[in-house]
């Protein structure tokens, strides 16, 4: 019997281990979703497959399944030379599957009878999920017999993105019985945006040419706003920026980046009063934080964009932030002429970010050579030259980082100097590079010329990105001296000790970078001292951490007054009489604003 009873227990255990097995790998599947084929024989259908793999794409995204992105996906296809215009086949959508790692392959076909009369269009959709490792279709026992189970779905296309929901949970039911949500949440979650300014978003992913795209963006966007939708349609305001970006329409960029970053802080504004659960976008908070950042650098706002992109770099966590925010920082010391102690601490603080870059990425030359220009810089001819060498080791016709090198190594009296530099000017023979740089070597003793080599980062890079810590109040931390700090700060404004101002806000930076009050009181700061560009910069980055910032609003708007630049100006006093109609201020600007263009 004792016999009998172990060998039950050991089959249980077998029984538990498959059952627990079975768990862990669901845990790690993997999803790709492919377009849907239009088997309608009418093009002008042909964006709906695409609205199947953007929308399946997003609503998969669940606990315990990883989702491969539909951008990533196209990254992926065009690296295999796979086209994005035709559905590839079954064989060519599994390789396409396994050189994403993914476990499981979504995947569809649809027709569409057209409106007739008084009848709506109708769509029919069959989808398929097949095992990527094994090749073959999901099916489940039945009655002992193994089914292939197709999720077939027929209805109006008015309700497609009701119906993406309805396949969303089939496809997650069918990979697990035991779901916390019922097929209603997929449903409601996939129907957050007008179907119509959706239909406006996919036609304009889909299509190349530069002025139709902005159209259907610009459409989606408005067609949003139009309806009782809640929020921003904030994909359509990313692509529209991105679009306008690289069109170098920089203050159209800024304008729809900064959409998305607002709508984010009304989310999270919303939810916290609300007391609802996070579901902020806080990758497209990031992404759009970051170019926001990468832009006021092309414009050669340096101090905007360290304000912009010091609170991400800790959040994102991602090698190229840290170096591009580390170039910015050795860019602004280099730029800084009148203040000595504030070059240096923009130098230490290049040269930290460009340390925990190079730690992050030992393998990117990129990253190291930034480091060990920064620390040529500072004078730390030692450091520098070990990270030189390891340069030149694997780039051996990297002119710059012999130059570098030898200068470094002529600072330490090595008998090998010569011989580096040497090879510096044989390999910066091209464009009399290397008599370029002794000249200004000669004269001041430092490089100039030579520059940080920064790589932007690829979007998807944006896709893990967590912002926790933005939960928190951005200045009134208990415990942090922050507070104390800023009482400081205002008291020494009013006094009009403004280097100790100065002095102070330079320090709750350190440790707040998004407090937004510091940088209305460098704003002021600035303008006291008449360097109103800088005040501008200041105001701006304020209202970016914190929109409501009543008086920056109203500085903004006299400033612009005093330049004339009324379509500024009225921008300014629009945003402050939306915070306080009735305050004495706004209502000044509100008619200075009237009387600007007349």
């Amino acid at each position: 019997m004792r016999f009998k009873y172990l060998i039950g227990g050991i089959l249980l255990g077998i029984a538990m281990f498959s059952v627990s097995f079975g768990q862990t790998q669901q845990a790690v599947d993997t999803i790709i979703v492919l377009p849907f084929e239009n088997r309608s024989d009418k093009a002008e259908f042909n964006w709906v497959g695409e609205s199947f793999a953007h929308a399946l794409s997003d609503l998969l995204r669940v606990p315990g399944l990883n989702v491969i992105s539909n951008g990533e996906r196209k990254m992926i296809q065009q690296r295999l030379r796979i086209p994005l215009t035709s559905i590839p086949s079954l064989a060519t959508s599994l390789r396409l599957a396994r050189e994403s790692g993914a476990t499981l392959l979504i995947s569809g076909r649809y027709t569409i009878v057209p409106a007739q009369d008084d009848v709506a269009a109708t769509i029919n959709v069959t989808t398929r999920i097949i095992r990527v490792n094994e090749g073959r279709f999901l099916s489940e026992v039945i009655d002992g017999r193994q089914i292939q189970r197709d999720i077939v779905l027929n209805d109006a296309l008015g309700n497609l993105q009701t119906m993406q929901g309805q396949i969303a949970y089939q496809i997650l039911y069918q990979r697990d019985k035991n779901l916390a949500y019922s097929q209603n949440d997929k449903v409601v979650e996939a129907n957050r945006v007008p179907a119509r300014a959706f239909e406006a978003y996919i036609k304009g992913l889909l299509t190349s040419v530069p002025e139709l795209r902005e159209n259907f963006f610009k459409n989606a966007i408005r067609l949003n706003a139009d309806s009782d939708a809640e929020g921003t349609f904030v994909e359509a305001a990313l692509e529209l920026a991105h679009l306008y970006h690289g069109q170098r329409k920089f203050s159209d960029a800024i304008n729809e980046f900064e959409r998305v970053v607002n709508a984010n802080q009304q989310c999270r504004e919303a939810a916290k009063g609300s007391g609802r659960v996070l579901q902020c976008n806080d990758e497209s908070f990031a992404e759009a934080s970051f170019y926001i950042g990468l832009i006021r650098w092309q414009q050669g706002d340096l101090e905007q964009a360290l304000a912009v992109l010091r609170p991400l770099a800790e959040e994102m966590r991602l090698t190229s932030v840290f170096n591009m925010l580390g170039a910015i920082a050795i860019q602004a010391s280099r730029a800084e002429r009148r203040d000595q102690a504030r070059a240096a601490a923009l130098l230490n603080e290049g040269i930290e970010l460009l340390k925990t870059a190079a730690d992050s990425a030992p393998d990117d030359l990129a990253v190291r050579f930034n480091y060990g220009l920064a620390l040529f810089l500072q004078g730390d001819h030692l450091r520098s030259a070990e990270q030189m060498r390891l340069i030149v080791g694997e780039s051996p016709r990297d002119g710059e980082a012999y130059y570098i090198l030898a200068k470094s190594l002529a600072q330490l009296n090595d008998e090998t100097a010569s011989a580096v530099d040497d090879q510096a000017r044989v390999h910066l023979s091209a464009g009399n590079r290397y008599a370029t740089l002794e000249r200004e070597w000669a004269k001041t003793k430092t490089v100039p010329e030579m520059t940080m080599r920064v790589q932007q980062p690829q979007r998807r890079e944006f896709v893990s990105v967590v912002l926790s810590r933005r939960d928190a109040e951005p200045v009134r931390t208990s415990g942090s001296g922050v507070e104390s700090m800023l009482e400081q700060a205002r008291r020494h404004y009013r006094e009009g000790n403004d280097d100790e101002a100065m002095a102070m806000i330079r320090r709750i930076l350190v440790s707040e970078p998004m407090s937004a009050e510091s940088y209305l009181i460098l704003g002021r700061l600035h303008l006291r001292r008449g360097d109103r560009d800088q005040a501008v910069s200041a105001l701006k980055t304020a209202l970016f951490w914190d929109n409501r910032l009543l008086d920056a609003h109203i500085t903004l708007g006299r400033i612009f007054l005093e330049r004339n630049d009324c379509q500024q100006v009225k921008t300014y006093a629009a945003s402050a009489a939306e915070i306080d109609p009735d305050n004495s201020e706004v209502i000044s600007l509100g008619r200075q604003a009237e009387r600007c263009s007349k």
